[in-house]
């Protein structure tokens, strides 16, 4: 096996233009959807004592607890909602304007995001936080979907599942950039909290620097476009000077199986039956992802560090620690996902979700009668985002991308990206609610999803590994067509 392994090294190191493409695309791409979502935490106070001072100041009355707390949350919650409408124009984009200049083109959201938020204390406006965190949670909506959308695209076969797993790395390090940028001690203090909102600029203007030496996707400028030339480029800037028969081929032959078909819209996939068990697995896995209760862990992540004994002024630093474990975790998935599978490594991670969940069930029952509980939930706490990051928290957002024929694959996006953000949304919003109707059971049911998932994965999700893309849509179109042979013959 180790030689196989040496080889595919070498297929990477061949060309610079792959690897350069993988960075440029990310570090825009996913690392701010990662970034932004744990900027915002360290300047929570700060940022509601800003919110009093300027309504104060222009109404002449204090606001109530109550009141701060809803501005807060509806300042958190309206980048999740910026997600949402980024998801939703992300597959239009990627048809219209390609996957390249979608990336390009969405980091406009997050520099205006930017600017709003690092000058709402010199306007004294606490509304310019809200809209430029919706403005930057559209970018993030558009990266998240297009990001492996572009990666698995550019990809050779051998290596597609490393490359387009390539973004789950960078997710995890940007929650873990967000995380050390936001201590007290760098961003995190009074004086600088809007330099440290303002710093999603950062990786959009390097995006903007480096993506454009990146060539657009190949599969894209030949099955979209139709023209050869411009995919025979772009593949020689992505894989150096090596023989590109048999992959242009492979082309021709996904090209001829679409040829006359338009990019499917949303409906249009839904009207659809050659791709009802793609959409399936799509909702399942789209669902799952947050629903699993990864993010409910991370905010759980502070009170039982707090009961664990350690310090206030040092929780900061033990939940930069829960950023790595992922990041670690999703470092390790990328490299094996050639060797394992997508199916194992998603099995694995939930199934594994399931145990921690209820070993954390147990602990907090348990964390005020026996002394050392609170380590264990602590242990559990790690185990679990370690489990996430081993397999859902990447593999999820490479599925669509391989299910999905060319015309089909940016709508497909645009439903994964959409339930990501819903239910991010559904779970912010009741998680306080769920923590204080069931106390210890709190995680029961996120323990459940992760259970159902692992079922539903265990059974009914192919393997994708080492197929070409034409390969994986003859199988499920028998998959969808099962019992009528002919009309699946037509189909083909």
């Amino acid at each position: 096996m180790g030689w196989k392994y040496g080889g595919l090294k070498r297929e990477m190191l061949q060309s610079r233009g792959l690897l350069l493409t993988i960075f440029a695309a990310s570090i825009g791409g996913t690392f701010q959807y990662g970034f932004n979502l744990t900027i915002i935490n360290a300047p929570t106070t700060y940022i509601q004592k800003f919110i009093n001072e300027t309504w104060t100041k222009h109404y002449g009355t204090q606001l109530e607890s109550g009141v701060i707390t809803l501005l807060w949350s509806i300042t958190v919650a309206t980048y999740f909602v910026g997600g949402l409408v980024g998801a939703l124009i992300a597959g239009p984009m990627a048809i219209t304007c390609g996957r390249r200049n979608s990336l390009l083109l969405s980091n406009i959201f997050v520099l205006v995001g930017a600017l709003l938020m690092g000058l709402s204390r010199t306007a004294e406006s606490f509304e310019m936080i809200i809209i430029g965190r919706f403005f930057s949670g559209i970018n993030s909506g558009v990266g998240i979907n297009i990001n492996p959308m572009y990666l698995g695209e550019c990809a050779p076969k051998k290596i597609r599942g490393l490359v387009a797993l390539s973004f789950a790395p960078f997710t995890a390090a940007g929650l873990v950039v967000g995380q050390t940028i936001g201590l007290r001690e760098i961003l995190g203090s009074e004086e600088l909290w809007p330099l440290l909102l303002a710093s999603c600029a950062v990786p959009a203007l390097i995006q903007l620097i480096t993506l454009p030496w990146c060539p657009e996707s190949p599969r894209y400028l030949l099955i979209d476009r139709e023209n050869k030339d411009l995919c025979i480029k772009a593949l020689r800037r992505l894989r150096g000077e090596v023989d590109l028969t048999a992959e242009i081929d492979e082309m021709l032959k996904e090209q001829t199986a679409v040829k006359g078909q338009r990019a499917k819209r949303l409906w249009d996939l839904f009207r659809d039956v050659s791709v009802q068990w793609q959409l399936i697995i799509t909702f399942v896995l789209g669902s799952a992802i947050q629903l699993c209760g990864n993010d409910a862990t991370y905010s759980y992540a502070v009170y039982v560090f707090r009961t664990a004994g350690i310090p206030n002024e040092k929780i900061q630093y033990a939940t930069i620690g829960t950023g790595c474990s992922e990041f670690i975790t999703a470092l390790t998935s990328n490299l094996f996902v050639e060797r394992i599978g997508r199916r194992m490594l998603l099995l694995g991670g939930y199934s594994s979700m399931v145990v921690c969940g209820i070993l954390f069930t147990i602990s907090l029952t348990l964390q005020d009668k026996i002394t050392w509980m609170p380590f264990l939930s602590m242990a559990c706490i790690f185990a679990s985002i370690l489990s996430f990051g081993i397999g859902p928290a990447g593999v999820t957002g490479i599925i669509p991308m391989e299910i999905f024929d060319q015309t089909a694959r940016p709508a497909a996006y645009m439903i994964n990206g959409s339930l990501f953000w819903i239910t991010l949304i559904i779970v912010g919003m009741t998680f306080p609610f769920i923590v204080g109707g069931l106390g210890s059971f709190c995680y029961v049911p996120f323990l459940s999803f992760s259970f159902l998932a692992a079922l539903f994965i265990g059974f009914f999700l192919p393997e994708t590994k080492g197929k070409t893309f034409l390969e994986i849509s003859h199988e499920f179109y028998e998959r969808n067509f099962k019992g009528q042979p002919e009309q699946a013959e037509t189909r083909l």
